[in-house]
Protein backbone atom coordinates (compact mmCIF):
# COMPACT_ATOMS: atom_id res chain seq x y z
CA UNK A 1 0.00 0.00 0.00
CA UNK A 2 1.40 3.42 -0.92
CA UNK A 3 1.48 6.26 1.58
CA UNK A 4 -1.24 8.04 -0.45
CA UNK A 5 -3.45 4.95 -0.18
CA UNK A 6 -2.74 4.84 3.55
CA UNK A 7 -3.77 8.49 3.86
CA UNK A 8 -7.06 7.89 2.06
CA UNK A 9 -7.87 4.84 4.15
CA UNK A 10 -6.87 6.57 7.40
CA UNK A 11 -8.95 9.63 6.56
CA UNK A 12 -12.02 7.39 6.26
CA UNK A 13 -11.48 5.98 9.77
CA UNK A 14 -10.51 9.06 11.82
CA UNK A 15 -12.31 12.21 12.81
CA UNK A 16 -11.07 15.22 10.78
CA UNK A 17 -9.13 16.75 13.70
CA UNK A 18 -7.34 13.45 14.43
CA UNK A 19 -6.54 13.00 10.74
CA UNK A 20 -4.97 16.49 10.57
CA UNK A 21 -2.98 15.63 13.70
CA UNK A 22 -1.77 12.42 12.03
CA UNK A 23 -0.65 14.35 8.95
CA UNK A 24 1.25 16.78 11.19
CA UNK A 25 2.95 13.94 13.08
CA UNK A 26 3.89 12.39 9.73
CA UNK A 27 5.49 15.67 8.61
CA UNK A 28 7.42 16.23 11.84
CA UNK A 29 8.50 12.57 11.90
CA UNK A 30 9.95 13.03 8.42
CA UNK A 31 11.77 16.21 9.47
CA UNK A 32 13.25 14.54 12.55
CA UNK A 33 14.22 11.49 10.49
CA UNK A 34 16.05 13.75 8.06
CA UNK A 35 17.84 15.46 10.96
CA UNK A 36 18.95 12.17 12.54
CA UNK A 37 19.65 10.11 9.41
CA UNK A 38 16.71 7.73 9.77
CA UNK A 39 14.71 6.37 6.81
CA UNK A 40 12.25 9.20 6.13
CA UNK A 41 9.64 6.95 4.52
CA UNK A 42 9.55 4.66 7.56
CA UNK A 43 9.25 7.69 9.82
CA UNK A 44 6.46 9.16 7.68
CA UNK A 45 4.49 5.91 7.68
CA UNK A 46 4.89 5.43 11.44
CA UNK A 47 3.93 9.06 12.06
CA UNK A 48 0.91 8.84 9.79
CA UNK A 49 -0.40 5.61 11.31
CA UNK A 50 0.53 6.23 14.96
CA UNK A 51 -3.10 6.96 15.95
CA UNK A 52 -4.83 4.61 13.50
CA UNK A 53 -6.58 2.89 16.44
CA UNK A 54 -7.30 6.02 18.46
CA UNK A 55 -10.97 6.05 17.43
CA UNK A 56 -11.66 2.49 18.63
CA UNK A 57 -14.73 2.49 20.85
CA UNK A 58 -14.36 1.17 24.41
CA UNK A 59 -16.61 -1.77 23.57
CA UNK A 60 -14.24 -2.75 20.73
CA UNK A 61 -11.04 -2.74 22.79
CA UNK A 62 -11.46 -5.82 24.98
CA UNK A 63 -12.73 -8.06 22.15
CA UNK A 64 -9.72 -6.91 20.08
CA UNK A 65 -7.43 -7.80 22.98
CA UNK A 66 -9.05 -11.22 23.26
CA UNK A 67 -8.68 -11.84 19.52
CA UNK A 68 -4.96 -10.97 19.55
CA UNK A 69 -4.27 -12.44 23.00
CA UNK A 70 -3.17 -9.12 24.46
CA UNK A 71 -2.85 -9.32 28.23
CA UNK A 72 -4.36 -6.32 29.96
CA UNK A 73 -2.67 -5.23 33.19
CA UNK A 74 -4.36 -3.28 35.98
CA UNK A 75 -3.15 0.07 34.66
CA UNK A 76 -4.62 -0.65 31.23
CA UNK A 77 -7.90 -1.76 32.81
CA UNK A 78 -8.18 1.64 34.48
CA UNK A 79 -6.78 3.60 31.49
CA UNK A 80 -7.65 1.60 28.35
CA UNK A 81 -6.74 4.58 26.14
CA UNK A 82 -3.10 3.55 26.67
CA UNK A 83 -3.80 0.51 24.51
CA UNK A 84 -4.23 2.51 21.31
CA UNK A 85 -0.51 2.26 20.57
CA UNK A 86 -0.42 -1.52 20.71
CA UNK A 87 -3.79 -1.86 18.99
CA UNK A 88 -2.59 0.66 16.40
CA UNK A 89 0.55 -1.36 15.69
CA UNK A 90 -1.54 -4.48 15.11
CA UNK A 91 -4.03 -2.51 13.00
CA UNK A 92 -1.15 -1.09 10.94
CA UNK A 93 -0.03 -4.64 10.25
CA UNK A 94 -3.49 -6.10 9.57
CA UNK A 95 -5.16 -3.19 7.77
CA UNK A 96 -2.25 -1.32 6.17
CA UNK A 97 0.15 -4.17 5.44
CA UNK A 98 2.97 -2.90 7.67
CA UNK A 99 5.59 -5.62 8.15
CA UNK A 100 8.55 -3.53 9.31
CA UNK A 101 9.31 -4.19 12.98
CA UNK A 102 10.74 -0.70 13.55
CA UNK A 103 7.51 0.92 12.31
CA UNK A 104 5.47 -1.51 14.38
CA UNK A 105 7.45 -0.61 17.54
CA UNK A 106 7.31 3.15 16.84
CA UNK A 107 3.51 2.97 16.66
CA UNK A 108 3.34 0.59 19.63
CA UNK A 109 5.30 2.83 21.99
CA UNK A 110 4.39 6.33 20.81
CA UNK A 111 2.26 6.95 23.91
CA UNK A 112 4.12 5.35 26.79
CA UNK A 113 7.67 5.06 25.51
CA UNK A 114 9.63 1.96 26.53
CA UNK A 115 12.97 0.72 27.78
CA UNK A 116 15.85 1.21 25.32
CA UNK A 117 13.86 3.08 22.68
CA UNK A 118 15.25 3.04 19.17
CA UNK A 119 15.73 6.22 17.18
CA UNK A 120 12.55 5.75 15.12
CA UNK A 121 10.56 5.18 18.32
CA UNK A 122 11.93 8.41 19.79
CA UNK A 123 11.19 10.29 16.58
CA UNK A 124 7.52 9.28 16.50
CA UNK A 125 7.10 9.81 20.25
CA UNK A 126 8.51 13.33 19.95
CA UNK A 127 6.72 14.14 16.69
CA UNK A 128 3.43 13.30 18.39
CA UNK A 129 4.42 15.48 21.34
CA UNK A 130 5.69 18.54 19.41
CA UNK A 131 3.60 18.64 16.22
CA UNK A 132 2.41 22.18 15.39
CA UNK A 133 -1.13 21.58 16.69
CA UNK A 134 0.20 21.12 20.22
CA UNK A 135 0.22 24.26 22.33
CA UNK A 136 1.06 24.18 26.03
CA UNK A 137 3.64 25.79 28.32
CA UNK A 138 7.18 24.65 27.56
CA UNK A 139 6.43 23.14 24.14
CA UNK A 140 8.77 25.49 22.25
CA UNK A 141 11.71 24.42 24.41
CA UNK A 142 11.03 20.76 23.59
CA UNK A 143 10.57 21.56 19.88
CA UNK A 144 13.97 23.22 19.76
CA UNK A 145 15.66 20.42 21.71
CA UNK A 146 14.13 17.78 19.44
CA UNK A 147 16.25 19.01 16.54
CA UNK A 148 19.47 19.43 18.50
CA UNK A 149 19.57 16.53 20.99
CA UNK A 150 16.85 13.92 20.72
CA UNK A 151 17.65 12.30 24.07
CA UNK A 152 17.45 15.58 25.96
CA UNK A 153 14.17 16.33 24.18
CA UNK A 154 12.88 12.89 25.20
CA UNK A 155 13.76 13.54 28.85
CA UNK A 156 12.05 16.92 28.69
CA UNK A 157 8.91 15.41 27.12
CA UNK A 158 8.83 12.44 29.49
CA UNK A 159 9.34 14.67 32.56
CA UNK A 160 6.52 16.97 31.47
CA UNK A 161 4.27 14.02 30.70
CA UNK A 162 4.92 12.45 34.09
CA UNK A 163 4.22 15.77 35.86
CA UNK A 164 0.98 16.12 33.88
CA UNK A 165 -0.11 12.58 34.77
CA UNK A 166 0.70 13.17 38.45
CA UNK A 167 -1.26 16.44 38.44
CA UNK A 168 -4.26 14.58 37.02
CA UNK A 169 -3.94 11.86 39.69
CA UNK A 170 -3.65 9.15 37.05
CA UNK A 171 -1.50 6.05 36.98
CA UNK A 172 1.92 6.19 35.33
CA UNK A 173 2.61 3.25 33.05
CA UNK A 174 5.85 1.42 33.91
CA UNK A 175 6.98 1.73 30.26
CA UNK A 176 7.09 5.50 30.69
CA UNK A 177 9.33 5.23 33.73
CA UNK A 178 11.48 2.64 31.92
CA UNK A 179 11.85 4.96 28.91
CA UNK A 180 13.00 7.86 31.06
CA UNK A 181 15.34 5.77 33.17
CA UNK A 182 17.00 4.04 30.22
CA UNK A 183 17.72 7.36 28.48
CA UNK A 184 19.15 8.90 31.63
CA UNK A 185 21.19 5.77 32.31
CA UNK A 186 22.64 5.72 28.78
CA UNK A 187 23.37 9.43 28.46
CA UNK A 188 24.02 12.35 30.73
CA UNK A 189 21.77 15.15 29.57
CA UNK A 190 19.45 17.89 30.66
Amino acid sequence: MTIEEMKRKLESTLKPKRFVHSLSVMKVSGELADRYGVDEEKAAVAGLLHDCAKEFRRDEILPFCDKYQISVDNIIKVQPDLLHGLIGAITAKEEYGITDEAIFRAIRYHTTGCDNMGLLEKIVYLADYIEPGRNFPGIEEVRQAAFSDIDCAMIMALDRTIKYILAKGRLIHPDTIAARNSIIYSKSCC
